[in-house]
């Protein structure tokens, strides 16, 4: 059988935790910056943890 084969936007995205959990990065921090506040930028820089709901579906697009 044919090795599975990552997917390449998933990888790009989602990266491990040493403790195995999925950390993600905020939307809306890519463009239209001037009418967010400093604050609001400040906090969409900081990763996040994937929530449970979507453990298992990124894991399959990750083969983890």
């Amino acid at each position: 059988m044919a090795k599975l084969k990552t997917n390449p936007g998933a990888k790009k995205r989602f990266k491990l935790t040493g403790t195995g959990k999925i950390k993600r990065a905020h939307a809306y921090h890519s463009h239209i910056l001037t009418k967010k506040t400093k604050k609001q930028k400040r906090n969409l820089d900081h990763f996040a943890i994937l929530d449970k709901s979507n453990v298992k579906q990124v894991k399959e697009l990750l083969n983890l």
